[in-house]
């Protein structure tokens, strides 16, 4: 189960230039209707509608098979993009959790630094730059149960926190 903070349109980008292994997204419905994009994402990601329940259990039966398949999955466990820019890492969503405790795979979480400077969802804002993102060490879900998945929730975005107020000491230095 793969796990990152989400903050650009460019994080699907970089999420497929740093895992080398194959693996489906987890995403939400509404992006199908971007022009392109949409055509491919359907095609290639699990799509989950946030506001229905129905919708969401399917994801985890979809998920078997593409677990079964021998794939990765990987999910922004923010559920989308924080609308307010100054938040560092928005409160994480059960599912990826949930998902990796049920599997009893380990979670890998990723830390994102700069994708929100150079491509942010505020029009006509970003700059040129790198692009870093530091993949963390796995979190095991072994003997894990479901009443662990608000601690373990809880635990990787803490991994996650932490991981970008480093880059954020590195980079004042």
């Amino acid at each position: 189960m793969i796990v990152a903070n989400h903050t650009s349109m460019t994080d699907i980008m970089l999420m497929l230039a740093i895992i080398k292994n194959p693996f489906v997204f987890v995403g939400k419905k509404e992006l199908v209707k971007i022009p392109l994009f949409g055509f491919f994402y359907k095609r290639t990601c699990i799509l989950v509608d946030r506001n229905s329940s129905k919708s969401k259990n399917e994801v985890f039966k979809r998920a078997q098979n593409r677990l079964n398949q021998g794939l990765s999955i990987c999910i922004f466990p923010e559920g989308g993009v924080p609308d307010d820019e100054s938040i560092l890492l928005d409160d994480f969503k059960d599912g990826a959790f949930r998902l990796a405790i049920d599997h009893q795979i380990p979670i890998v979480p990723i830390v994102f630094a700069d994708n929100k400077e150079r491509f942010s969802y505020t029009f006509f804002s970003g700059s040129p730059g790198k692009m870093r993102g530091k993949i963390l060490p796995f979190v095991e879900t072994s003997g894990l149960t479901s009443d662990h998945r608000k601690e373990l929730r809880d635990r990787v975005r803490e991994l996650i926190y932490n991981g970008l107020l480093d880059f954020q000491k590195k980079d004042l230095k």
